[in-house]
């Protein structure tokens, strides 16, 4: 009998993955439809008798990449799990957030298949906790958003004046693309400039990068540090708890490391 998994990979590091995920990955897998997000040595814990399929987004924004539609992902699965395999599909992060996993299951559904969703750590709070960032912390904010920065495929532009206004910690997934546009709507609806912002690049893994400054300041360091996608951005007060070097915030704002 087929079995479909919908797994979170979780930020990258493969010691992130949960205990249920990494035994499925290495007894029961199959077929392995994996993300680009997905690390090589997350990889390397798939069963050796499984068939990996590379089935990544992201060459929409890098050219020479491959890019695979959302359409036929899902025929894939439905394919695979009809032909009585065991189907993996391996996401970054948690697969129901910014993950696609909804959409997925509702798929699987209308075929007549069902899946098992087996949670991973999202990228939204365990990457700015590898940079020293906590996204709530009672003395600076009473809450988290955690939002994309991407808009299309049937999604709308985030309200940033919204967000602006909510006094949240603001966790921007696929916001590195259209930072400088971000930056400049959450300052013109009255996000302060001298608010606190850090982005974290390859975020868990042996590669992480970051910055953190002000927020009308964080488009030029991420430029200047080269930093690129998969990536975090943080604004609010405990972005600069972020544990890297930054501009002097201004007076009042300065936040013990």
């Amino acid at each position: 009998m087929s079995k479909i998994y919908l797994i979170g990979a979780g930020p990258g590091a493969a010691d992130l993955l949960t205990l249920r995920a990494a035994k499925i990955l290495a007894d029961e897998a199959e077929i392995v439809l994996a993300d680009d997000l997905v690390s090589a040595e997350i990889l390397a814990l798939v069963r050796p008798a499984a068939r990996v399929l590379k089935v990544g987004k992201r060459g929409g924004k890098a050219p020479g990449r491959p890019h695979t539609p959302q359409d036929f992902i899902h025929r894939l699965m439905v394919r695979y799990a009809r032909r009585g395999r065991t189907v993996v599909r391996l996401k970054g992060g948690d697969p129901c957030v910014f993950g696609r996993g909804g959409e997925e299951v509702e798929a699987l559904a209308a075929a007549g298949l069902e899946a098992e969703v087996v949670p991973g750590l999202t990228a939204g709070i365990a990457v700015p906790a590898a940079a020293g960032i906590p996204v709530t912390h009672r003395a600076y904010t009473h809450g988290v958003t955690l939002v994309t920065g991407t808009a299309g495929d049937g999604c709308g532009e985030p309200n940033w004046a919204a967000l602006a206004q909510s006094g949240t910690t603001l966790v921007i997934y696929m916001g590195l693309a259209r930072l400088l546009n971000i930056v400049a709507r959450l300052i013109a609806a009255g996000l302060p400039p001298d608010t606190p912002a850090a982005a974290i690049a390859s975020g868990t893994l042996a590669a992480q990068r970051q910055v953190k400054g002000r927020l009308a300041d964080l488009p030029a360091l991420v430029a200047a540090e080269g930093l690129a996608s998969p990536a975090i951005v943080v604004v609010g007060e405990v972005a600069a708890l972020a544990r890297v070097e930054s501009l002097d915030l201004p007076a009042g704002r300065a936040l013990a490391a």
